[in-house]
């Protein structure tokens, strides 16, 4: 397994773990009837901010791995990794890891700041793959 694939093994259970952490202070805020219906309606309790900002952060994690884990695939199978793209790719584990401290304790300006290093290294990889 090259190190890029390895990476997106680590950022999927990362995503598993991030689902934890959104989904239990959601339940807890929601309550078993809301969580455990169908939800055909808008719940009637919000989420605490805490419980938000989990949220936003999963769905952000979705968003990013959506592009990380074609390039990382790429770089595999027509074996281009180097230690430049491994180095990318841990990059971007590193920063979507800091993101979920970072979204959950409100940190400004800096969770932008991680979220553009982890966007940054998953746009390296393309250039990366075409060079």
């Amino acid at each position: 397994m090259t190190p890029e694939l390895f990476v997106l093994v680590l950022a999927g259970l990362l995503q598993g773990v991030q689902f934890a952490l959104m989904a239990i202070p959601a339940n807890r805020d929601l309550g078993p009837g809301y969580t455990m219906s169908a939800r055909d309606r808008e719940p009637s309790r919000e989420l605490s901010p805490l419980a938000g900002r989990m949220k936003r952060a999963f769905d952000n994690h979705f968003e990013a791995l959506i592009l990380f884990a074609p390039i990382a695939i790429v770089i595999s199978l027509t074996g281009q990794s180097t230690v430049w793209t491994t180095s990318f790719a841990w990059l971007y584990l590193a920063a979507r890891v800091l993101y979920i401290p970072a979204y959950a304790a409100g940190w400004r300006p800096w969770r932008s700041f991680i979220w553009m290093a982890g966007f940054f290294a998953t746009m390296a990889l393309y250039v990366a793959a075409l060079i």
